[in-house]
């Protein structure tokens, strides 16, 4: 898919990687970006439409496909995390949450939008995964099992999209520079980087994007004798 002249409407546009594909897509040519966000008076990048939109909120939902009815790309970036494994008290309080976002957000835009992208030629999705689709230490462990989930959903869409011609990329990535991953002492990848990796992949006919070392490192190593996602020996 060509990103010049298209249209697009990212999710959670406001910041952080969203904001990365706005501004990345404006300087690619796109004809119209609409900018999604919980509170579109956050959305303060100049050349976008702010829309209101609460991907777990079903009406919002609805209201959007009125309003963005032209649309040929959807980015499914919307995304919440929090720290902690499944053996504390609130796990599932907690795991309930990140799904609505992280999984049935995704789900119920996929759904919505198919139709959309269909009157417009097919067009696309481009999901936002993450490394941490593939393995799950306990440190994020609702997280990474809503990105796990979500990975399972980009995969059944894309054959499922299929004959309506509409092209679905998942792009993963490890750590990036964002508001998110405030407070995680690790190396972080910025997000203008992370996006023009997606949107490259995207203009290329990708089904999938890794977009930086550490996750084609870990893609690698779920085939090796002892896979990644298991506890490794020392």
């Amino acid at each position: 898919m060509k990103i010049e002249n298209s249209v697009v409407l990212v999710t959670g546009a406001n910041r952080g990687i969203g904001l990365a594909f706005a501004r990345a897509l404006l300087a690619r040519g796109a004809r119209k970006v609409y900018a999604a966000a919980r509170n579109p008076s956050t959305v303060t990048l100049p050349g976008v439409q702010a829309l209101q939109l609460d991907v777990t909120k079903p009406e919002e939902i609805a209201a959007a496909v009125k309003q963005a009815g032209d649309v040929t790309l959807v980015i499914n970036n919307a995304g919440i995390a929090q720290p902690g494994g499944f053996l504390v008290p609130d796990s599932e309080a907690v795991s309930r949450r990140l799904f609505e976002t992280n999984f049935f957000g995704m789900l119920n835009m996929s759904t919505a939008f198919a139709p959309v992208l269909k009157a417009n030629g097919g067009g696309a999705l481009l999901n936002v995964l993450s490394v941490a689709s593939w393995v799950n230490g306990g440190e994020l462990a609702a997280y990474s099992a809503s990105k796990s989930a979500a990975w399972s959903l980009t995969n059944s869409l894309r054959h499922e999209l299929a004959a309506q011609q509409t092209q679905v990329l998942g792009l993963h990535m490890a750590y990036v520079d964002t508001d998110l991953t405030r407070g995680f002492e690790v190396p972080k990848t910025s997000a203008e980087d992370i996006v023009q990796r997606a949107l490259d992949g995207l203009e290329a006919g990708a089904d999938e994007v890794l977009a930086d070392a550490l996750t084609e490192q870990v893609r690698q190593g779920l085939t090796a004798p002892r896979p990644v996602y298991l506890p490794q020996q020392i």
